[in-house]
């Protein structure tokens, strides 16, 4: 399979995803305000971003909704409340993770939402669950895709079933997610053209999404871009849970299309981004992250060795051997 495209051209097939409030989200538990996400949404559409993401739809009864922000449940009146009836080009999206989320409660007609597009996050081991929330929500006329986390830790027969199964279903793409930020350009290509082998002779996409644990977010994103994939999902600041995603500036940086524009996102990153970092939060890359990456593991235990504080990066090192299946 052959490299698509090159540095001097663009695929007009390209989908540039901003999951800056779902991913970054996560950071903060969701606390941004109405003028950050309005200002974002503001953003996307004069940078010419195809997708943005504006949180998860999670289930009420799995999360207390006093210990979120409203960018955690996706309820329609706070949508509409930044975005009014979204009459743009830009799409709008909401993720729904397996086991989290009650789709049949909580998932408007899609004649009745602003929302767009529902994204199933899913583990390898539950492809029969996201297939159904799938089905559902195709059935209430939304854009889908399938969203596979922590693909660094699923062997490759299992993968390849769960592409047939995928290959059956309505989704519009399918997504590589490096959870751990444990992958390499070299695995990524490689993953990428199997996704393609089963996606793309059933006229369905790939997607990336990936996590910079050692510093490999854009390297991964650009690479699996290059052989293929379509659907590229990158945050304003790389902000993201641990170590963060792809940064969007240096995504639309990269691609040639003139339909992106750069410098929206740079004034929102002046204007709103380096405010969070003034006020504490903390997010990206830093050696803990790396370490968890290195070691393919969640970066749970380099979260709480941020929280602490913690700067004991041998020790941390050599405590996280014992976490490794």
């Amino acid at each position: 399979m052959e490299r698509k495209g090159n540095l001097m051209t663009y695929r007009p097939d390209i989908k540039v995803f901003d999951a800056t409030i779902r991913d970054g989200g996560l950071v903060n538990n969701f606390f941004f305000t109405d003028e950050f996400v309005k200002a974002l949404y503001l953003a996307n559409l004069r940078a010419g971003v195809d997708y943005m993401e504006m949180g998860y739809l999670a289930d009420t009864d799995v999360f207390k909704p006093e210990d979120f922000g409203d960018w955690k449940f996706c309820k329609e009146e706070n949508l509409r409340r930044i975005v009014g009836n979204n009459e743009t080009d830009m799409k709008l999206s909401v993720m729904a993770d397996v086991g989290r989320t009650n789709l049949q409660r909580d998932l408007l007609p899609k004649s009745e939402s602003v929302i767009d597009m529902v994204r199933v996050a899913t583990y390898i081991n539950t492809m029969p669950a996201a297939i159904e929330m799938i089905e559902y929500a195709d059935s209430l006329g939304y854009e889908t895709t399938c969203n596979i986390m922590a693909i660094s830790k699923a062997n490759t027969a299992d993968i390849e079933e769960a592409m047939k199964l995928l290959a059956k279903s309505p989704i519009k793409a399918v997504y590589i997610v490096d959870s751990y930020g444990s992958l390499f350009p070299e695995q990524i290509q490689e993953l990428t053209k199997m996704y393609l082998s089963y996606m793309e002779p059933v006229g369905k996409a790939v997607g990336m999404h990936a996590h910079n644990n050692q510093q490999m977010a854009f390297a991964n994103t650009v690479e699996s871009c290059s052989m293929g994939a379509s659907f590229l999902d990158a945050t304003v600041g790389s902000m993201g849970r641990g170590a963060g995603n792809c940064a969007m500036e240096l995504l639309l940086g990269f691609l040639k299309n003139p339909k992106y524009n750069l410098t929206p996102i740079l004034q929102f990153y002046q204007d709103y981004i380096l405010k969070l970092k003034e006020d504490g939060l903390k997010w990206g890359y830093d050696i803990q992250y790396l370490l968890t990456g290195k070691m393919n593991l969640h970066p749970s235990s380099a979260i709480a060795f941020t929280k602490e504080n913690r700067t004991d990066y041998a020790d941390f090192y050599h405590q996280i051997f014992d976490l490794e299946p």
